[in-house]
C-alpha cells in the first residue's frame, strides 16, 4: 500500500492527537505530536524564568534553542512516544494547565517555529507519517496527500480539557480552562508567523457532536480513498 503524509491541523482540544495516535497504530505510521514539542520549549522557558504571567523574555530564549533538545521515546507500556526534553521526560509536566497558560505565546516566537518545523520536516522525509499540530498543512507538509482540520465549540474542547484534568488530579475550575481556550484559539489565529488557518485543500470536521469511534471511521474511509487514487 502507498505511504501517505497525513496532516492533522486544529484548535486547541479538538481531539487531534488521540485521532493521530489511533491512525498511526491502524496504518503503523509515525505520530509526531508537534504540540508536545512547543509545549517543551514552553515548560524549559519556564523553568529559566524567561516567561511568566507578567512577562516575557523573548531574546533569552531565542539565545537559549540552541541548549533545548527533544526527544521523543517510544514507551511500549503506553503505546506511544512520550516527551523528552534535554534528557528528561516531561511528558505529565507539559501536559498542565500551566504549560497550556504559555505554550501559544511561545509558539508566536519565529526562531522557536523555524526550528521546530526543520526538525518537524526532517522526521517526515520518508512519508508514512500522521502529524498534527497547528500548522502542519499549510507549512511543514503543504504536500501532504491527506489535510484534516479539526474544530469544535470552545465550550465542548473546554469540556473536554476540564475532565482530562479532573482524571489527572489536577486542581482546575472549568472556567479556567475556558478561558484558557478562548485565549489560545485568538492567540494561534492571530499570530504573525504561520497563524491557525484551514488550508485550501483540508477536509474540516466539526467533531463537537461525533463520537472517537465515528471520527476515527470516516478519517480511514479519507485515507483509503486518498491511497487509491494517489
Amino acid at each position: 500500500m502507498k505511504k501517505i503524509t497525513i496532516a492533522i491541523d486544529g484548535f486547541s482540544s479538538t481531539g487531534k492527537s488521540t485521532l493521530a495516535k489511533q491512525l498511526a497504530k491502524e496504518l503503523e505510521y509515525v505520530y509526531v505530536d508537534t504540540g508536545a514539542m512547543y509545549r517543551a520549549v514552553a515548560l524549559f522557558a519556564m523553568q529559566n524564568q524567561f516567561i511568566g504571567p507578567d512577562s516575557f523574555n523573548t531574546k533569552g530564549l531565542v539565545d537559549s534553542l540552541p541548549k533545548i533538545q527533544l526527544e521523543f521515546k517510544f514507551n511500549a507500556e503506553l503505546g506511544f512516544a512520550e516527551m523528552y526534553l534535554n534528557g528528561e521526560n516531561v511528558e505529565k509536566q507539559i501536559r498542565t494547565i500551566e504549560v497550556s497558560n504559555y505554550v501559544s505565546k511561545v509558539a508566536e516566537v519565529s526562531e522557536v517555529r523555524s526550528k521546530l518545523v526543520e526538525q518537524q520536516q526532517a522526521m517526515g522525509k520518508n512519508k508514512a507519517i500522521v502529524m498534527d499540530g497547528r500548522d502542519i498543512g499549510t507549512v511543514v507538509f503543504p504536500n501532504a496527500e491527506l489535510k484534516i482540520f479539526m474544530t469544535a465549540s470552545a465550550e465542548t474542547r473546554a469540556q473536554r480539557r476540564f475532565d482530562e484534568l479532573q482524571e489527572k488530579g489536577d486542581d482546575v475550575s472549568y472556567e479556567d480552562v475556558l478561558k484558557n481556550v478562548v485565549e489560545r484559539d485568538h492567540i494561534d489565529t492571530h499570530r504573525a508567523d504561520s497563524p491557525l488557518v484551514i488550508a485550501d485543500d483540508a477536509i474540516e470536521i466539526d467533531n463537537s457532536y461525533l463520537s472517537r469511534e465515528e471520527q476515527f471511521s470516516a478519517v480511514l474511509e479519507l485515507i483509503n480513498d486518498v491511497v487509491k487514487t494517489a
